[in-house]
């Protein structure tokens, strides 16, 4: 097995060991957090929270770039390239970090008036805001090295420290929350394991590349040596302002077009579907930086090998988890917050094939990433109209409906047809015919597997679901089904399979 896919490997089996972690303690910390320190605070912290994510998009974009650029200087061991490459992100990144902390200053001069409602006193506001923003301010200042981490494929040790501080973190603030009720002391505890997180990753670096020397100083006279970067800079940056506008906008249109109340109706199926998604791309997202690598080593044979494999693993979960989620959702919400909360069943099918198509689309991205195509910003815009006017016409009439398709459309024309043209025309260089002869099979197994699993299971799986047992029983057997057949449609026809799996039995 190669050292890429080991790597790979490595960093998927953390990210999901400390997803699992993460998702016990946010469900459990909540509630004690609740009981202890109220409703009011822990809604403060998610309206400032939600603030600083707003003042963090002005990094939109550096992040990205610098990563594409470490790529082959890692694989031709330059270390002087590296080196430079990280002392200019150090340079913008300090000039962000200026930015924000000035705009998070003018901001918090209005608090006065934000929170003039608020059952809280100010002190604590400004406690909580200025300890966030030191938090997110430290990245910027001093934790600006661990993006080689990331792209040298040793993620997973930025995941050990930073994920295991945090859950260190949260159990000290749930007992010292039960044992003294202090809202000062939570927050204190948040920056102080900041900190010390911070301290410990940048003690990791050292000792992992003990030649790195930054000077961040030198940002002016290296932005001549490197000005590929801004100008990627300013492209990723659209495409992420793209994903943050249309991202954010979705429950104001709910809220716009059809109630309030909506609002809370299809925030508890996004929340299901989204901690799944989370789940696989806490997986296969780690397959990032190998690619990188992979498209920084040139060989087109080896790069379409891998394009394949991976595309193969892709589909295959996104029509696992579409099929799944298809058949347990409902009544899952059923036994969990009541029959009246499902909604009108068009909606989950709507949402599952925007779903489907934002899980598979991850190969394709990672790809574009690797070769840095960004410059069609146009088509971060042309999303962006067709979203909203569709949304805006259709949304009036049919509601929540209406949005979805509007969703759906947009990232048909753009995800499914235009990126993958894009890919194969800029970067690897091969008709747009290769890709449709290999991908179309993909939607074929996954669509036949789709009605043939759930046309079997409605005819001879008969279980009346009453408790949480029961939907478990039934998902064991509908989604062994679903397997059954896709897998053998996989292994015979869809591209990719057969070597993947050669791959990892080696």
């Amino acid at each position: 097995m190669g050292e890429r896919v080991q790597k790979s490997l490595i960093n998927a089996k953390v990210n999901l060991l400390f997803y699992f972690l993460s998702l016990f303690f946010s469900f459990y910390s909540r509630k004690i957090f609740l009981d202890c320190l109220g409703i009011d605070f822990i809604g403060l912290t998610g309206t400032l929270g939600n603030i600083l994510g707003y003042l963090n998009l002005a990094e939109l974009g550096i992040g990205g770039a610098v990563s594409i650029f470490l790529y082959k200087p890692l694989l031709q061991k330059d270390r002087r390239s590296i080196q430079e490459i990280l002392s200019l992100l150090g340079f913008l990144y300090r000039r962000i970090g200026l930015f924000i902390g000035a705009a998070g200053i003018l901001v918090s001069l209005f608090f006065p008036l934000i929170f003039s409602q608020a059952d809280l006193s100010l002190g604590i506001v400004y406690f909580v805001f200025y300890s966030f923003l030191g938090s997110s301010l430290i990245g910027y200042f001093i934790n600006y090295r661990q993006i080689l981490l990331t792209a040298d494929q040793k993620n997973y040790l930025v995941s050990i420290y930073f994920q295991s501080a945090g859950l260190i973190k949260t159990a000290l603030q749930i007992w010292l929350a039960y044992k003294f009720k202090n809202l000062y002391v939570w927050v204190a505890i948040e920056f102080i394991f900041s900190v010390f997180a911070c301290i410990i990753l940048n003690w990791r670096i050292n000792r992992e590349y003990p030649w790195l020397v930054t000077n961040p100083k030198n940002g002016k006279e290296l932005l001549e040596k490197y000005p590929s970067i801004i100008k990627n800079t300013k492209q990723i940056f659209i495409h992420k302002f793209k994903d943050f506008l249309l991202t954010r906008s979705d429950e104001l249109f709910i809220f716009v077009f059809v109630s309030l109340k909506m609002v809370a109706f299809y925030g508890n199926y996004l929340m299901i579907v989204n901690k799944v998604t989370l789940l696989i791309n806490s997986a296969l997202d780690s397959t990032l930086a190998g690619v990188g690598n992979l498209v920084a080593e040139g060989d087109k044979k080896n790069m379409m090998k891998v394009f394949w494999e991976l595309m193969a693993i892709r589909h295959f979960f996104a029509g696992l988890f579409c099929f799944s989620i298809y058949n347990l959702l409902e009544p899952f919400i059923s036994l969990w917050l009541g029959p009246e909360y499902i909604l009108n069943h068009s909606i989950l099918v709507m949402l599952l094939i925007y779903t489907y198509i934002a899980n598979s689309r991850g190969v394709v991205d990672m790809f574009n990433h690797s070769h840095g195509l960004y410059a069609d910003t146009w088509s971060a815009w042309v999303e962006v109209i067709i979203n909203i006017s569709i949304t805006f016409i259709v949304g009036y009439f049919y509601g929540l409906f209406g949005i979805l398709l509007g969703k759906i459309v947009s990232v048909t024309i753009i995800v499914i047809f235009w990126k993958p043209y894009y890919l194969f025309s800029s970067g690897f260089k091969l008709p747009i015919s290769t890709y449709w002869n290999g991908t179309i099979k993909y939607y074929l197994i996954n669509g036949f597997s789709f009605i043939s699993a759930y046309l079997v299971s409605s005819h001879f799986v008969k279980i009346s679901i009453s408790s949480f047992l029961d939907l478990v029983i039934y998902g064991i057997i509908i989604v062994g089904l679903y397997l059954i057949i896709n897998i053998l449609l996989m292994y015979f026809f869809g591209k990719g399979t057969r070597s993947l799996i050669k791959r990892f039995i080696k």
